[in-house]
């Protein structure tokens, strides 16, 4: 409730500027100190709940590191699509053997996630928008040079996602 009414609070500052809000579900694993929206799902019910007419103003960001492992997630990121909710995605992967849970995602295609299902799927409930790479990791990607980084991000868009 507190991060309903949080939010509840902002909008009409955000809409007065013309800033659209998204929520992002974080994975479970944060519930206990960064989260309490743990599924896509109860994402879109605290912005159908919030802004039940104002898809434009309040919706979600997709995040497959946090989402991947959700059964109801195609379903939620359809249901997020008709409701023209999907306000930006997050691309990484989830390791099989990850060893910080902040600070070590995979690269596309070095782990578990279904990425092309998942990318396909944001994709066909109609978001055109940006594709965020996020690979947060302090102990592969952040140690090596910046142009193997980018080189290796654009081809794995292109060819793993």
């Amino acid at each position: 409730r507190q991060v309903a009414d949080g939010v509840a609070a902002l909008l009409d500052h955000a809409k007065g500027r013309g800033v659209p809000l998204a929520l992002e579900a974080l994975h479970p694993m944060y519930a206990a100190n960064r989260s309490c929206i743990s599924t896509v799902k109860q994402a879109l019910d605290m912005c159908e709940a919030i802004a039940p007419d104002s898809p434009a103003a309040l919706g979600v960001a997709i995040d497959i590191y946090h989402c991947w492992w959700d059964p109801d997630v195609y379903a939620q990121i359809a249901r997020a699509g008709a409701s023209k909710r999907i306000l930006g995605f997050h691309l990484s992967d989830w390791l099989r053997d990850t060893q910080d849970l902040l600070v070590d995602r995979g690269m596309m295609g070095d782990g578990v996630a279904d990425l092309p299902r998942l990318r396909r799927a944001v994709e066909q409930a109609g978001y055109a928008g940006p594709h965020e790479v996020e690979i947060f990791s302090r102990d592969n990607w952040w140690k090596q040079d910046e142009e193997v980084v980018i080189r290796t991000c654009a081809e794995r868009l292109q060819t793993v996602c």
